[in-house]
């Protein structure tokens, strides 16, 4: 089953998994290790986002090694995209009025 992936990342424990995986790959049991979870919760998790395509598995050995895929991400990026122009704008005219302040 294909999810919406807000729906996904709007799980905590995946967002973690994410967060570890977002440097290297990982297998299940340094998932365990890092994230101090049960396996069996680290496989829920991992099945999740692998059927929302948020990550990939590749088999080294007896391990199955776990890495983050972009294109998922990248779709939030640009949904967000808006709201951070939107902030910078906002924080850029704070800075103004600041300046402002300091001179008077």
């Amino acid at each position: 089953m294909v999810r919406d992936t807000f729906t996904v990342i709007a799980e905590p424990t995946r967002r973690r998994i994410l967060d570890e995986l977002r440097t290297s790959e990982r297998s299940v049991g340094e998932l365990v290790t890092s994230l101090a979870v049960s396996q069996p919760t680290v496989s829920k998790h991992l099945k999740v986002l692998r059927d929302a395509g948020l990550v990939a598995s590749r088999t080294a050995a007896q391990q199955r090694m776990y890495r983050v895929e972009l294109a998922p991400l990248q779709m939030v990026q640009a949904w967000l995209e808006p709201y951070a122009r939107l902030w910078t704008h906002h924080l850029d005219r704070l800075e103004q009025h600041l300046d402002k302040q300091e001179q008077s």
